[in-house]
C-alpha cells in the first residue's frame, strides 16, 4: 500500500472525495457512541451480581477476628481483605491499608496530607515548599495529573517508552529537590498498554532523589487485567525498595473497580510500616472506618488471587473482542503512514498516534459523526499534548456491534484528517 506522503496531488483529491462519501453517510445516521472512558458495561457487571446477595444471616456478618462489620471501626481493613490484596499483587499483608471503594480518592487524600502534613522523610509540609514539581508519564491519565495540577505542582512530562518511562530522563529531573514524585501505572499503563520492565521497576527503586521524601505513586490498577491466561508480568517494587533502602518511596494503589462494580469496589494503599504509621494518626481523624460489609461480600465471592483469576478471564472474554475489533479496524490505516497504535494484552486502552497535527482534526470530525472520543491533550499535562497526534481509545464501555461501528468511523477520519492535512 502507497503512503498518503507519496500521493500525488491529484490521487488525493480523489482519495478526500471517497472518504467523504462514505463519511456523510455515517454522519447522516444519527450515531450516538461513545468510546471516550474506560468502564464495564452491563455485560461484564453482570458477572459480580452474585456479590450482591440478599441481606446476609448475622452469624456472616463478623470477619475472621470477630469484628462485627455492621459497625464502625477498623480503620486498616478486616484481615481476609488485605489477604486477598496480597495474594492477588503478591505484596506483604503488612504493607495493605483498605479503603472505601475508590482508589483514586485515596490517591487524592495522600497527596493532600503530605501537602498539609509533609510525609516520612519531609522537612515541611509540601504546601510549605516555595516550589514544588512532579513527573508526569506521557501519554498518561488525566485524572492523576490533573490532581498534581490542582494541588499546584508544577508537572514535568517525561515521555513512556516500551519498557516504561524515559529513565535517563527521569534520573535527570530528580536531582532537582523540588521534584516531588512521579505517577506510575506500572502495569498495562493508561493508556499505551505498556508493562514496565524489570530494570525500570529497579531504576525507581534505586535512583538517587535529592528530595528525600520523594514518593513513587504506584497505580496498579490493571494488575490482573490480562486478556489471556499468559499476561504480562511485573516485577515488585517492594521487593526491589527493600534491597536499596528505599521502601518509604512508595506509594502503591489499587481497587476491584474494574474486577466487580466500578461505584463499589474495595480499594487499597499499600506502603512501609514508617507512612503507615505516619498517615494512621491523620487517617482516625478523618473517618471511623471504611465499608466493612462490602470487604465481606468480596472476600466471601472471592477466597484467592485463583479464583479472581478465574472470574477475570470470564471478563476477558467480553473486552478481549471489542480490542480485537478495534485492533482490526486500526489494521486498515497499516502501510498508509498516518498512524501507530498499541496492541496491548491487556488493561482497558488503545494508544492510537495519528498524523501529528490532526488529532484534533480527528477528534472534530468524530464528534461531528455522532462519536465521542477522550479529549485531545487528556493524555498530557495541562491538556496539552505538544504534538496533536494522540487519542486515547476505550472500547469496553459499547457494544461490540457498536464498538465496530465506532473503530470502523474512527480509521475513516483517521485517514480523512490525513488527506486534508497533504492537500494544505
Amino acid at each position: 500500500m502507497k503512503k498518503y506522503s507519496e500521493f500525488t496531488r491529484e490521487e488525493l483529491l480523489v482519495e478526500k472525495s471517497v472518504l467523504l462519501e462514505k463519511y456523510n453517510e455515517y454522519k447522516a445516521s444519527g450515531l450516538k457512541l461513545d468510546l471516550s472512558r474506560g468502564k464495564p458495561n452491563s455485560d461484564q457487571l453482570d458477572i459480580s451480581l452474585p456479590l450482591l446477595s440478599e441481606a446476609r444471616p448475622r452469624e456472616k456478618c463478623f470477619s475472621e477476628n470477630g469484628v462485627d462489620c455492621r459497625n464502625y471501626g477498623v480503620l486498616d481493613g478486616i484481615p481476609e481483605m488485605k489477604r486477598l490484596f496480597a495474594d492477588m499483587l503478591g505484596i506483604k499483608e503488612e504493607y495493605i491499608a483498605v479503603g472505601g471503594n475508590s482508589s483514586l480518592q485515596l490517591m487524592y487524600d495522600t497527596i493532600t496530607r503530605a501537602m498539609l502534613f509533609g510525609v516520612v522523610g519531609s522537612e515541611r509540609p509540601w504546601c510549605e515548599e516555595p516550589s514544588r514539581k512532579w513527573i508526569c508519564v506521557t501519554p498518561g491519565y488525566d485524572r492523576h495529573f490533573k490532581m498534581t495540577e490542582v494541588l499546584g505542582f508544577e508537572l514535568l512530562s517525561v515521555k513512556m517508552t516500551e519498557t516504561g518511562p524515559d529513565m535517563d530522563e527521569v534520573e535527570r529531573l530528580v536531582k532537582d529537590p523540588t521534584v516531588k514524585g512521579i505517577w506510575c501505572v506500572p502495569k498495562y499503563s493508561n493508556p499505551s498498554g505498556n508493562t514496565y520492565s524489570d530494570e525500570t521497576v529497579r531504576r525507581l527503586a534505586k535512583m538517587k532523589c535529592a528530595a528525600p521524601d520523594f514518593r513513587i505513586m504506584w497505580d496498579n490498577a490493571y494488575a490482573v487485567h490480562d486478556l489471556g491466561e499468559e499476561g504480562d508480568k511485573l516485577l515488585d517494587i517492594f521487593g526491589e525498595a527493600e534491597k536499596y533502602g528505599t521502601l518509604d518511596r512508595i506509594f502503591y494503589f489499587t481497587s476491584t473497580s474494574k474486577i466487580t462494580f466500578p461505584g463499589a469496589g474495595v480499594a487499597m494503599m499499600a506502603a512501609s510500616p514508617a507512612n503507615l504509621k505516619q498517615i494512621s494518626q491523620y487517617l482516625g481523624v478523618q473517618t471511623i472506618g471504611y465499608d466493612k460489609l462490602n470487604q465481606l461480600r468480596h472476600t466471601t465471592y472471592f477466597a484467592d488471587a485463583k479464583a479472581v483469576h478465574a472470574h477475570m478471564m470470564k471478563l476477558a472474554e467480553f473486552i478481549g473482542k471489542k480490542f480485537k475489533i478495534t485492533l482490526d479496524a486500526l489494521s486498515t490505516l497499516r502501510g498508509l503512514g498516518i498512524a501507530e497504535w498499541t496492541e496491548p494484552r491487556g488493561g482497558y486502552f488503545v494508544s492510537l498516534d495519528v498524523l501529528p497535527g490532526t488529532a484534533k482534526r480527528v477528534y472534530e470530525l468524530m464528534k461531528e459523526a455522532g462519536v465521542t472520543l477522550t479529549s485531545v491533550g487528556a493524555t498530557y499535562p495541562y491538556g496539552i499534548d505538544p504534538e496533536d497526534k494522540n487519542l486515547r481509545i476505550a472500547p469496553t464501555y459499547p457494544t461490540d456491534e457498536e464498538v465496530k461501528m465506532a473503530t470502523d468511523i474512527l480509521a475513516l477520519t483517521v485517514r480523512l484528517a490525513a488527506v486534508e492535512h497533504y492537500l494544505k
